[in-house]
């Protein structure tokens, strides 16, 4: 295909890929009330709790257009977020005729891994946000309220989905390592304690909160999930050993045929 020809198709996919995410945003536009219902009841959870603190704490939203800007902006990101399957499918389809059939069954297998991994994240953060928050705001002086801008409320929720989903990836990015031959199982194994020394920091570094309980409830699942993947790297050094016809290790002699 001619290059104007591919930017021709590119524009195509680009313009599909908007025209979805606006109708998405229409869409969450129509159903705001339930997903904002949805968003906030983590902290109208926490709520009661923090009342029986001493601590007054409410959401607001500040300036004029502040609540339109609000809404907008949890519109925008639901929409992006309902319409990416299509989007996502746009950006496939143009990149796939250049793939090998080789290379296209690893990339469905891994957008196929990688999706449930993010969710799954995701949802665990959601159902951390009360604990987190209710953490952070216990902070609180006797005697102070507390008023919470609708945008950091959001910002906060969305950094903590995001940084639970990315970090289930690990597993994904170790496999695809391996499976490329720049590691092997056994330099995973040695390097274990330091994997999981800087999963731990970067627990700490990336929750929002100070406590170490949700830095632990974030660790405890990538070094599992760590784990995992490295037993299923293990399973395919030892495959791809056996199609090469030699089942030892890298570092073991082998005996010379007569």
């Amino acid at each position: 295909m001619p290059l104007m020809d591919h930017l021709r198709e590119l524009r195509t996919r680009v313009v599909r890929a908007l025209l979805a995410i606006l109708a998405g945003t229409v869409g969450a536009f129509v159903f705001y009330e339930p997903i904002l219902n949805f968003l906030t009841k983590p902290y109208t959870k926490i709520q009661p709790l923090l009342e029986e603190r001493g601590i007054k704490s409410d959401i607001v939203i500040t300036g004029i257009g502040g609540a339109f800007n609000f809404q907008i902006k949890i519109c925008l990101v639901v929409g992006i977020l309902i319409a990416s399957p299509f989007w996502l499918w746009q950006m496939w389809a143009f990149i796939l005729p250049a793939m090998h059939r080789n290379e296209k069954r690893w990339a469905a297998l891994l957008a196929g891994t990688g999706a449930p991994l993010f969710i799954g994240g995701a949802a665990f953060a959601y159902l951390l946000l009360p604990k987190a928050m209710n953490v952070l705001l216990g902070f609180v002086p006797d005697g102070f309220g507390s008023l919470v801008t609708g945008a950091e409320y959001f910002n906060f929720i969305i950094r903590m989905m995001l940084v639970f989903g990315v970090a289930c990836e690990i597993p994904l990015v170790v496999v695809m390592l391996n499976r490329l031959g720049l590691v092997n199982a056994r330099q995973l194994a040695k390097a274990r304690p330091w994997i999981i020394l800087m999963i731990f920091v970067f627990a700490a570094i990336a929750t929002p909160t100070t406590d170490p309980l949700t830095m632990v409830l974030l660790a405890a699942p990538m070094t599992i999930l760590y784990f995992i993947s490295e037993i299923i790297a293990k399973l395919t050094d030892r495959k791809r050993a056996k199609a090469a016809g030699d089942d030892l290790a890298d570092d073991e002699l082998s005996s010379l045929d007569e």
